[in-house]
């Protein structure tokens, strides 16, 4: 057998590993659940749900990917036997369904990005609307801007870990945070925007009820990719010398760090031209290009929508490669074919999936229970299987794996504080089950 690839450096790992959790849930999804919440008392509630859920649930599946140094069933394998593999194999089914319907958003954003740059998104509110309406129902278009984009995501991964997904990464973050800043820039200084940026940062504690903190707990578990075995399967190829405890508060901090400028990226041109950001995809596809038109000059306007779809494309990527590794790692490491052979399956089978749920939008009348074939895909895999999955790995680490192992792991053989790994432990065996378990019973309307 073949010597297993690693991470080749410390800032491959953590630009490689943040940008499996950056993606359009920070730039989409956080904004207008911000938006909904409060804003700024949301946003705190937020911080500390990543402090208490975030950063332990992501120590919890590095700690088996690393130990296990094989794609996540084999390693939940490893560590508890076949009963419990069952939790990398339900990641791995989880993360190909988020691929394939993930991936037809993210071809909405490349046809959003080639018509800005066309100026083909142009007028009222009206038109803008209609060409959304137009396109996604459209029987063709949509699945070719679906394919694609799968497509590129199998050239990066066929690369390899350091000469694909870390090369990568390591260009695609860099160049995201760039284009984040410019936008951000421009929204800031818009007539009336310091008045988005007072909803982001100054709280309204009478907004805060039961519901806002679930929403808040709910957007730390999502935005960090938990339960889904991309985690697991990244830490796969860290070294031994990977600190787990500093890397996942990098991630955390880069990935928060996105959310709060997309934030600033959007309210402020909103609220400048008096418009609340809607949830749902009418944000990104409809509003947003009101927002553009109304708040910037003809010209400047043109520059920040071309930016805007440039950077949801790079976000989108940089989720889309690390959840078509997890598949592809499960293939090859299980089937024992090559990897690209891994990689052309996963990608079949996202394809596939890609390909009903592009067409249950409008094209073709493909539903389950009164929701279109993809809006079911989201269901299934965001109010379900990845709560579960993390609710599961945090039982397994807290209370089935060998004490002497885990805390091996967590302090890397010593070098990292005792008393951090007793805290950690605290959480994850009593703290996170809670929180998830509030989190899944909200998802499904129950409390």
């Amino acid at each position: 057998m073949t010597e297993r690839s690693n991470f080749g450096t410390k800032i491959g790992v953590i630009l490689a590993t943040a940008g499996s959790a950056v993606g359009l849930g920070n730039i989409w999804r956080f904004p207008y659940m911000a938006g909904q919440d409060g804003g700024a008392a949301f946003i705190l509630l937020y911080f500390g749900c990543i402090l208490v859920l975030g950063i332990p649930g992501m120590i919890a599946e590095f700690i088996v990917g690393r130990h296990g140094a094989a794609n996540a069933a084999r390693a939940y394998y490893q560590l508890g036997g076949r009963r419990w593999s069952v939790i990398g194999y339900m990641g791995a089914v989880t993360s190909m369904i988020i691929l394939g319907f993930y991936s037809v958003i993210a071809g909405w954003c490349m046809q959003y990005l080639v018509a800005s740059l066309f100026g083909q998104i142009r007028g009222d509110a009206t038109a803008v609307t209609t060409y959304f309406q137009t396109f996604s129902t459209d029987p063709v278009k949509p699945l070719i801007w679906t394919v694609v984009f799968i497509t590129i995501t199998h050239l990066v991964v066929i690369r390899g870990v350091r000469g694909g997904i870390e090369k990568f990464s390591n260009t695609l973050m860099p160049t995201l945070f760039v284009l984040l800043l410019v936008i951000v820039t421009a929204s800031c200084m818009l007539p009336g925007s310091e008045r988005g940026v007072e909803f982001l940062f100054k709280p309204d504690f009478s907004k805060v009820t039961r519901s806002v903190f679930l929403d808040s707990l709910g957007q730390a578990f999502f935005s960090l990719s938990l339960g889904t075995a991309c985690l697991c399967t990244y830490a796969s190829y860290f070294s031994r010398q990977t600190h787990l405890l500093k890397s996942a508060g990098q991630i955390a901090l880069l990935d928060t760090l996105v959310a709060i400028l997309a934030g600033l990226m959007i309210f402020p041109a909103a609220f400048s031209v008096g418009v609340q950001p809607d949830s749902g995809p009418s944000l990104i596809f409809v509003t947003l290009p009101n927002v553009f038109q109304q708040a910037f000059t003809p010209a400047l306007g043109y520059v920040v929508a071309i930016l805007f779809y440039a950077l949801l494309v790079l976000a989108a990527l940089t989720s889309t490669i690390s959840m078509h590794e997890i598949g592809t790692a499960m293939f090859f490491e299980e089937l024992h074919i090559s990897r690209k052979k891994g990689a052309v399956l996963e990608s079949l089978c996202a394809v596939t999936i890609g390909i009903a749920c592009s067409l249950s939008v409008g094209a073709a009348d493909l539903s389950i229970f009164g929701k279109s074939f993809l809006d079911c895909c989201d269901y299934l895999t965001s109010n379900i299987l990845l709560p579960l999955g993390s609710f599961m790995t945090c039982i397994f680490l807290g209370w089935v794996v060998p004490h002497k192992v885990v805390k091996d792991e967590f302090t890397n053989w010593g070098t990292v504080s005792v008393a951090f790994y007793h805290v950690w432990l605290f959480l994850i065996r009593y703290i996170s089950p809670l929180c998830i378990t509030a989190v899944f019973l909200h998802q499904l309307g129950l409390i």
